[in-house]
């Protein structure tokens, strides 16, 4: 557990607006990006390796608090195409944060097949390399899924690995451990990608 204060509705002062200047390890995910090159494996009744193609928005939002708490994130969006079909393969949305105050990084994600999770892990300010994972059933990074995925298609854990690979390149290698009915191994559900900077992040509306 983190080092908390007692007085847990007091907010801090002199809170600087300037969320691209305090994103610590996600600075350098802030803008448009793509990446033409991602690959999928999949399950089905058998695992079925997709290439796919992505396009991906991280724009810089206002400071939040909670209390003495102090988060600078980024909210994002992920549109991810077959590279043969115009129709959505995968939508996901959500937001990145940084807490620098006890150096941790946070993934909040959604996507439309009704399933939502919170993600965290540390990182120093200056990384360039970081993971954040969540598992089903924990309350502060868990995972929750509707009635027909706990059936079906439960996921157990998820894990997102970032790699800054230069101020305009990064890339990820993410995976999800999922318990599909009839199967009797966990199947390793993985997505990896490289994304290139297609356009520049937008100041967070305090600094416009």
């Amino acid at each position: 557990m983190p080092d908390f204060p007692e007085d847990i509705f007091t907010e801090p002062e002199n809170v600087d607006p300037d969320t691209l200047a305090n994103l610590g390890p996600l600075r350098a995910l802030a803008g448009v990006w793509e990446g033409a090159g991602g690959l999928d494996l999949n399950p089905g009744p058998g695992p079925k390796r997709q290439a796919f193609v992505e396009s991906m928005e991280m724009q810089p939002i206002d400071p939040q608090t909670n209390g003495p708490q102090l988060l600078y994130g980024l909210h994002y969006v992920t549109r991810i195409v077959k590279p043969d079909e115009p129709g959505t393969y995968h939508h996901q949305t959500g937001y990145w944060l940084w807490d620098a105050a006890h150096e941790t990084v946070f993934q909040t994600l959604a996507i439309p097949r009704v399933q939502v999770a919170l993600a965290s892990g540390p990182a120093k300010a200056e990384a360039t390399r970081f993971q954040v994972t969540a598992k089903r059933g924990e309350s502060g990074a868990g995972i929750c899924s509707g009635p027909f995925l706990e059936y079906a298609f439960r996921t157990d854990a998820y894990r997102i690995d970032v790699t800054v690979e230069g101020p305009d390149r990064w890339s990820y290698d993410e995976e999800t451990v999922l318990v599909i009915k009839g199967q009797a191994a966990p199947f390793r559900h993985v997505d990896t990608n490289t994304l290139t900077r297609v356009g520049p992040a937008v100041p967070n509306p305090l600094m416009r």
